[in-house]
């Protein structure tokens, strides 16, 4: 039997880790090239020629004197962290294939819990806002999907009250394997929420396979092709080969956030389920997962903690 290419591919150690990221200046140094590759360019005014005040650890522009930190504008803002923990904590989430809680990241990293809570979030929106630019393409597999279980109050079904909807979309190759997915969080299964959400991460001249729900059809506001299947109800109609990637990605990411995380507050379930498609459209990527992150985390607007409780982000 032939090895799994994921399962067996060459990834990334903690050995690995503390040789490259293991100190202040390692990190610093890392954040400079991936920030300004080309070497440092002012943001006001595009000088290339600065000098650095040490004592602040600012850089400010030898032209217009502008001045700017290596992190100010980025996720990182205001930190007061070192950067080592910062890179272990985008190690450790970004290589956990179930996932990583708050509480877990506490222990690992040596911080207090609300530390852990804000720097899982702020990586969390890194991943939402990276593959919400992402728009998936070719055959598609598109299913509707619920989380949470139901009050006691009377309301059963789609009207349960404690149920958050979300659409779960993987894209197939021409060997009918999947390449990336895509899952986020919608207000409702109506039209024009599907419609909405169509247009903003589906490529146009893309098939779209969905079951009978009728708001399905709204893809082709997206200028998608639309296949429609009744699937009927039961334990048959998850059974189905044209659904059968679809159904695995939502029972293995149900599967992993009841199992890592002890509650999930509803409005921050888009950043969850982002969790877990960034790892998946990345997992034969391991080995470079730590710099692409970091490139994408640089070019992230600041996100407070205050707005990291409040955030309820629909994709």
């Amino acid at each position: 039997m032939s090895k799994n290419k994921v399962q067996f591919q060459v990834g990334y150690s903690l050995i690995e880790l503390f040789q490259d990221y293991g100190t202040e200046s390692q990190c610093y140094e890392a954040l400079f090239k991936l920030r300004w590759p080309t070497g440092f360019k002012c943001l006001e005014c595009g000088c290339h020629h600065y000098c650095f005040l040490k004592a602040r650890k600012l850089y400010q522009c030898n032209k217009c004197h502008h001045q700017t930190s290596l992190i100010s504008g980025t996720i990182f803002e205001q930190t007061k962290l070192p950067l080592t923990k910062w890179f272990l904590a985008m190690y450790l989430i970004t290589q956990s294939k179930t996932g990583l809680s708050a509480l877990a990241l506490k222990r690992e990293i040596g911080v207090s819990y609300n530390t852990a809570w804000s720097m899982k979030h702020k990586i969390m929106q890194v991943m939402k806002e990276r593959d919400d630019r992402k728009q998936l393409g070719g055959v598609i597999q598109l299913d509707d999907v619920y989380w949470g279980g139901e009050r006691h109050d009377g309301k059963r079904g789609r009207g349960s009250t404690n149920k958050v909807p979300f659409v779960a979309a993987v894209s197939l190759n021409e060997e009918g394997r999947p390449i990336a997915m895509n899952m986020n969080v919608v207000k409702g299964f109506r039209l024009t929420e599907i419609s909405r959400w169509a247009r903003h991460h589906l490529q146009p001249d893309s098939t779209i396979i969905s079951d009978g729900l009728h708001c399905f059809s709204a893809v082709r506001d997206a200028r998608c092709h639309h296949i429609s299947l009744i699937t009927g109800g039961g334990y048959q109609s998850v059974t189905k080969k044209e659904f059968a990637w679809v159904n695995t990605m939502i029972g293995n990411v149900k599967n992993a956030m009841t199992g890592t995380y002890h509650a999930i507050n509803p409005k921050h379930l888009p950043r969850y389920l982002a969790e877990f498609c960034y790892r998946y459209n990345r997992r034969f990527q391991l080995k470079d997962m730590i710099p692409r992150f970091a490139y994408i985390a640089l070019r992230t607007p600041p996100m407070p903690s205050r707005l990291l409780k409040l955030a309820e982000t629909y994709g």
